[in-house]
């Protein structure tokens, strides 16, 4: 009796192919590839900081405001240095730029790790240190998203960041998974031992990537070439609203910081690695089901439904008396922002121009993180006020209302088609020149080693 599974029918194979991620962008560039594995090996060891941190305070305080505090110390930092990122990452090497920061947070990670050993660790070095992580990112960052359009395919853009998402999510789940277990075993030095050794392979990966210069007539880093790119995001009324949207579903509904106090309401402290690994696991499955985005062409009706999703599920998640119930509707809320940033990060990949991708990368860097800076703060704040829970649901409903009512006021988001959008034909248009110059160079450089050999 032969007891094996049919093979698959050709309808299931249709709908597992239209599913599944897109690997064209893995295929075709090897840069690509190079960039992939080491934010791979970034996003594991940074996650586990990332729990390790509000942990750590936590026990040196007890105190869910001065945990939430940690996000007013990143914010100055962040934004100052997000903005001149972006003019740098237009005028420099960006290759060599990701290189120099990624090099910077390995040593921050490592101070970290030296005031943990410490028989009396200190609280001050731990907000010195985050403020200065949020300027080395503030300043890689830019260049780093803006690499990207530079070494895929304009028509793989979506696929490209629904990848770069794969590797994020499936560190954003074993990253804090592992750290609850390290962290209550071997202490929250090992966490951040752990991070400042993939730094060090990271940079190993990043340093075999291709150069990848500016154009000869960039424009200079200045604050006059920082105004430039807000000109732009100012005249693109799309843009801004994905800003907008962004900003007010992380202002309101992002209480990642007060997850330690939450768990500790519902009487399960065994919950906390769970939470923070919850909504990444929400997100991780849209990822390893992202065939279909490259098949949406409406993005900004795409984010308006993915933000409407977040706030309902972070504000059912608040009302909920169960851990349970929290932890699907965290897996729920990290579905729905999933879906957010593919369509915001298509949009922007799409319709940018490579001149100012860099200005723009750090204007997309403040708000897809000064929001979450600023939720982290106005959560822990609430929480002193009104208490754990009601501090997560009042977020959720008022980041519902907020997303409502901007979207009356963004006729060009909504009317968004990558199909008819005057911006995103230029930018496809430039992609196939730059493609076209790319292989007409190639092909004389093959006809001209024979002769050369000859």
């Amino acid at each position: 009796m032969n007891d094996a599974a049919p093979p698959p029918t050709g309808r299931a194979r249709s709908l597992l192919r239209s599913v599944a991620p897109d690997l064209s962008p893995w295929r075709s560039s090897r840069d690509f590839r190079l960039l992939w594995l080491s934010g791979c090996v970034t996003s594991f060891g940074s996650f586990l900081t990332y729990v390790a941190v509000p942990l750590q305070i936590k026990e040196l305080t007890d105190s869910s405001f001065a945990v939430g505090l940690v996000g007013a110390f990143e914010l100055v930092p962040l934004i100052v240095f997000g903005l001149w990122g972006g003019a740098l990452a237009d005028a420099l090497d960006r290759r060599r730029l990701v290189l120099f920061a990624e090099a910077g947070l390995g040593l921050l990670s490592m101070l970290l790790l030296v005031n943990a050993l410490l028989p009396t660790p200190v609280l001050w070095p731990v907000y010195l240190v985050a403020a200065l992580v949020a300027a080395a990112d503030g300043l890689q960052r830019p260049s780093l998203d803006a690499l990207t359009p530079r070494v895929v395919r304009h028509d793989q853009l979506a696929a490209a960041f629904a990848l770069n998402s794969l590797y994020r999510n499936v560190g954003s789940v074993a990253g804090p998974a592992l750290a609850g277990v390290v962290v209550t075993f071997a202490g929250v030095q090992t966490a951040y031992a752990l991070d400042v050794a993939t730094f060090g392979a990271s940079l190993l990966l990043l340093a075999r990537i291709r150069a990848v210069p500016p154009p000869t007539d960039a424009e200079k880093p200045s604050v006059r070439a920082v105004l430039t790119g807000i000109r732009y995001a100012w005249s693109r009324k799309d843009l801004l609203g994905t800003y907008a949207i962004d900003l007010c579903a992380m202002l309101f509904a992002f209480p990642v910081a007060i997850f330690p106090f939450l768990a500790a309401d519902l009487h399960a402290d065994w919950a906390l690695g769970p939470m923070y690994a919850a909504s990444a696991a929400g997100a991780l499955l849209v990822s390893v089901t992202s065939g279909w985005t490259s098949r949406v062409h409406r993005h900004g009706r795409l984010l308006l439904a993915a933000a409407l999703g977040w706030g309902a599920a972070i504000a059912v998640a608040g009302l909920s008396g169960s851990v349970w119930w929290v932890l699907l509707c965290l897996v729920a809320a990290g579905g729905a922002d999933e879906i957010s940033g593919i369509a915001r990060s298509t949009l922007w990949n799409q319709s940018i121009p490579d001149e100012l991708r860099g200005r723009m990368a750090g204007v997309e860097l403040l708000s897809y993180s000064v929001g979450p800076q600023l939720g982290q703060v106005r959560a822990g704040g609430m929480a002193g006020l009104v208490g754990v829970r009601a501090s997560v649901w009042i977020g959720g409903v008022a980041c519902v209302v907020g997303v409502l009512a901007l979207a009356t006021s963004l006729p060009r988001l909504l009317a968004y088609d990558d199909r008819t959008d005057p911006n995103a034909a230029a930018v496809r248009a430039e992609h196939e020149r730059a493609a076209a110059r790319r292989e007409a160079a190639e092909r004389e450089a093959a006809d001209q080693a024979p002769a050369d050999a000859s």
